[in-house]
């Protein structure tokens, strides 16, 4: 276990980063969505059973693989699995004993208590995009992500009313080595935004730094509590490789929350059909909960899926697909059943660009994601061009979109005030509403209203430029920016993490591979 940064204070259970917390700027602070809409059940009883017991098949017959992990088969071994070099074979109902034990919802503590998270149940986390190494905006075009991009995107992540999560890699910045980045990327989480975020997963020893400043961040000798959630990534079809599933031991040795997700292009990694690929993830994601619970009894953890279908003529993968939203809802019934939090969906698009083709297929998968359950959703907004670039302007198109879910997610209300029968008395027939009591209470809150797209009359809109929904989105970029306020930080706490980034930096030799 790594040494945290000199000067780090005794455990204090955060007291001094919460009291910072009260005095940071505020703006409008939406929580996260409780759903009181039902979920959508696609697949019926038969149907499940079958995947179950087709999964079960799977773990026992076919095996998983834990590659270059010595230490994940002796576990696995001691649990009562057969090993055969580096496969691993589960007897049937035992990875589903042993996810019994992961606890069915978590709260993810934030630095500002009034920003924590319930990841579970009825709720719905939204964090924005996740990896791409490119980023695009309207001056610059598409060129290599660079830290300061990165530090952008916290900015807007913060600022960004319905979103509740600031993410983790949001975009991948390559003007800084590899073995170093994590550490600036945390640094920026950490200091930039007040909202909960996720550790690095590239290399066990940087999951152990993510662990470490947020003990400085928190001001804890050990971890008490869930302060982060981190994506480990299954090598479908069925290979569990050593330097993800090291940051898992990490991350659940220490009771941090990990998405345990098979990463899947149908028809490439996972079979084409709907049940065959489901049958494929539910063994993918019991194998992996499973081992999260051998490494530590009750670690917390999200059951995920994030599915894709492929293109066959090109190989490309195709985002927003009737199948994928099948497979999503499909998978959101299984980690009930499971009794786990459901990671899946986000703004997945094709698109190389913010326009139609981006809309239309996040669209389709944002609403999926709302009416299949999930429960964290990465990815929320930014993504373009298939997860390969991040987009400012998407960023805020998409952000502000997530708005509209949570107004549906909050059902429709029938009680007195909501059945208006005193305006309908009041207007009687030929009249209008626009000036009678009950438009006058709730006019400006009965319609959802969008803080980006225009819905002027045509000369208006003209006269303002005429411009696209992109060319607004990068208005409100930079009005954004132009106003965003770093959330305040205990001094000390912040110069304990600054010199920890320094000296760890200090230890490593530049690599940028």
């Amino acid at each position: 276990m790594s040494e945290a940064a000199t000067g780090r204070r005794g455990r204090g259970g955060g007291g001094a980063a919460r009291r910072a917390a009260r005095s940071a700027v505020h703006f409008d602070n939406v929580p996260a969505i409780e759903r009181k809409i039902p979920n959508m059940e696609m697949l019926s009883e038969e149907a499940l059973q079958v995947i179950e017991a087709n999964a079960e098949t799977v773990l026992e017959e076919v095996g998983v693989n834990f590659v270059n992990n010595p230490e994940a088969l002796a576990r696995w071994k001691e649990a009562g699995a057969e090993i055969q070099g580096e496969r691993v074979h589960i007897p049937r109902g035992l990875a589903r004993k042993l996810c019994a034990t992961a606890p069915g919802s978590f709260t993810q503590h934030a630095r500002n208590p009034e920003r924590s998270v319930e990841i579970g149940g009825k709720g719905l986390v939204f964090a924005p995009v996740y990896g791409p190494p490119f980023v695009r905006d309207l001056d610059g075009g598409r060129r290599y992500a660079t830290m300061e991009d990165f530090r952008t995107f916290v900015k807007l992540g913060y600022m960004s009313k319905w979103l509740h999560h600031s993410g983790g890699t949001v975009c991948e910045p390559t003007d800084v080595p590899v073995n170093k980045r994590h550490l600036d990327m945390l640094h920026a989480h950490m200091t930039l935004s007040d909202k909960p975020f996720m550790g690095s997963v590239t290399e066990p020893s940087r999951a152990q730094d993510s662990v470490d400043m947020c003990k400085i961040l928190f001001q804890e000798e050990e971890l008490s509590r869930t302060y982060m959630t981190s994506l480990i990534n299954i090598n479908s079809p069925l290979t569990f490789d050593d330097t993800m599933m090291g940051a898992l031991e990490v991350y659940a040795a220490n009771m941090q929350a990990c998405i345990i997700s098979p990463f899947i292009v149908g028809g490439a990694m996972a079979p084409v059909s709907v049940v065959g690929t489901l049958t494929q993830v539910l063994a993918e994601g019991l194998a992996g909960v499973a081992y999260s619970q051998l490494v530590r009894p009750g670690a917390p953890v999200i059951f995920g899926a994030f599915v894709t279908s492929i293109d066959m003529n090109s190989g490309a993968p195709t985002f927003g697909t009737p199948e994928a939203s099948q497979i999503l809802y499909g998978a959101g019934q299984l980690a009930r059943r499971l009794g786990l939090p459901f990671r899946s969906g986000g703004g997945l698009c094709g698109s190389k660009l913010p326009d139609a083709q981006a809309a239309y297929e996040t669209s389709n998968t944002l609403n999926a994601a709302l009416l299949g359950g999930v429960n964290f959703m990465l990815h929320a907004c930014g993504w373009l061009e298939g997860g390969l670039a991040a987009s400012v302007e998407k960023f805020v198109l998409d952000a502000d979109q997530l708005g509209v879910l949570h107004r549906i997610a909050g059902g429709v209300s029938h009680d007195e005030e909501a059945q208006a029968m005193d305006a309908i008395r009041e207007v009687g027939p030929g009249g209008h509403y626009l000036g009678c009591g009950h438009t006058q209470r709730h006019f400006q809150t009965a319609f959802w209203r969008s803080e980006v797209l225009d819905n002027k009359p045509f000369e208006t809109w003209s006269d303002e430029g005429a411009r696209s929904s992109q060319q607004l989105a990068a208005v409100r970029v930079g009005k954004m920016l132009d106003t965003y306020q770093q959330p305040p930080l205990d001094p000390a706490i912040a110069e304990a993490l600054a010199a920890y980034v320094a000296r760890r930096k200090g230890e490593m030799p530049d690599a940028f591979s």
